[in-house]
């Protein structure tokens, strides 16, 4: 635990037994897999995650050995050629897809733009993409921007998201959805939503950056057509860790990549003038992969390895849980903004204060991270891998000693920064 923090016990109205449930947790072996700075409660790792352990050594091995002395040799001898492929097979294991489904490549946006592109191609007669308003913005900002693009009529739809079943008609081609709302963390039902999308014609992308690594998701199971996600949340790849993306094995030899960069090419180096996709996930690569950014990510998800999903769901909701319920007994000001019932949001809590940006300021002051977004929400991610039920009941104490306070108010926690 945290130096300075204490851990609190069974609470007077009935609290769970807080030192029991660490004791008997599945995964408390994995917190050793992370590197958490002393006096810090960490909330914040559907942001970016906590440095695993085993990433600082590893990238020096990369930089000093293989870049240091293979140089250009390492693309062959140490098979940085193949990090794509091996990196995108060990996400796939987490995110419910069989091999060869799945890369490790660019950013999210990109490959938003990506299987957008591929997936409207796919419907040629349909016009309209989509979307609801938990949507986190850089998809509606890409989809916009390749409906101008095209210049072919598509039109961007954007309803409420609990409007997005009946709203799928058959003039949609797309329907384009992040499976946990990163504001509010409320859970889509990926297999229903995939199903009448498919009873209408109509195809899907689930952007799964705030689930993939935080609760167990299935894309091959509810049928999903395309799927994005990236490293740097509850993956632990690191600040701008390669994103990923997913098309389903039916589709593959259909699809057709719409940023057609030499990576993609069946024989990239053939270095032929005329360009031909490669088979497979293989076509929606682009550019030079980032070697040393997927040598951190491939070892971060070592942490990963052997870990039950459904244990990890379990604990999430056991830690999301107890920080809910104790914040709404002790904080009365702080309003719920995520869903009451556990099952129906990801891996996170929100709760909606006026002056939330200066309570997170000041809560990040006293070393509990989460973090805020506009206009009035503070979000606490929990990470089943490296956080406790004593790291909650300690940031729950100070949430409240703050709030008593007012120990926010103070000129310092109201002057935003750039990032929030």
């Amino acid at each position: 635990m945290p130096t300075g923090h204490r851990a609190t016990g069974a609470a007077p109205n009935g609290a769970p037994d807080i030192a029991a449930l660490d004791r008997n947790d599945p995964l408390k072996d994995r917190r050793e897999l992370f590197s958490i700075p002393d006096g810090v409660l960490y909330l914040d790792g559907n942001s970016l995650g906590v440095l695993p352990k085993s990433v600082p050594a590893r990238l020096a091995e990369a930089v000093t050995k293989e870049w240091g002395e293979s140089l250009i040799r390492a693309w062959n001898e140490h098979g940085w050629i193949d990090l794509p492929q091996r990196v995108g097979d060990r996400i796939a294991r987490i995110i419910g897809a069989a091999p060869g489904q799945v890369t490790a490549c660019d950013s999210t946006s990109i490959n938003v733009f990506k299987v957008l592109a591929a997936a409207l191609a796919l419907r040629p007669d349909r016009k309209v993409i989509l979307s609801d308003s938990g949507n986190f913005p850089t998809d509606l900002y890409m989809a916009q921007g390749l409906r101008d693009l095209l210049g072919q009529g598509h039109e961007l739809k954007i309803v409420a998201p609990e409007q997005v079943e009946a709203a799928i008609g058959e003039d949609v081609a797309v329907v384009m959805l992040t499976q946990v709302d990163y504001r509010s963390g409320r859970l889509h039902d990926m297999a229903a939503i995939t199903a009448i999308a498919h009873a209408a014609g109509a195809l899907t992308i689930w952007d799964l950056a705030h689930s993939a690594g935080a609760l167990p998701v299935e894309l091959d199971a509810a049928g999903a057509d395309f799927a994005v996600g990236c490293g740097y949340k509850y993956l632990n790849g690191g600040p701008g860790a390669p994103a990923f993306l997913y098309v389903a094995q039916r589709h593959l030899d259909h699809v057709a990549p719409p940023l057609t960069g030499w990576m993609g090419h069946a024989a990239p180096f053939a270095f032929d003038l005329d360009y031909r996709a490669d088979t497979g996930i293989g076509r929606m690569r682009v550019g030079t992969p980032p070697i040393l950014s997927l040598v951190a990510l491939e070892a971060a998800l070592a942490a990963f390895e052997g870990v039950d999903m459904a244990a990890l769901r379990a604990k999430s909701i056991s830690l999301s849980e107890l920080f809910r319920a104790e914040v709404e007994r002790r904080c009365p000001d702080l309003e719920l903004a995520s869903p009451r019932d556990p099952q129906a949001r990801g891996s996170q809590v929100s709760f909606r204060f006026e002056h939330g940006y200066a309570l997170m300021q000041a809560l990040i002051a006293r070393g509990v991270i989460g973090d805020f977004r506009a206009p009035d929400v503070v979000r606490f991610g929990f990470t089943p891998l490296y956080l406790s039920h004593a790291d909650v009941m300690a940031a729950c104490d100070i949430l409240q000693e703050i709030m008593e306070t007012r120990a926010w108010d103070r000129p310092e926690f109201h002057k935003r920064a750039k990032v929030t």
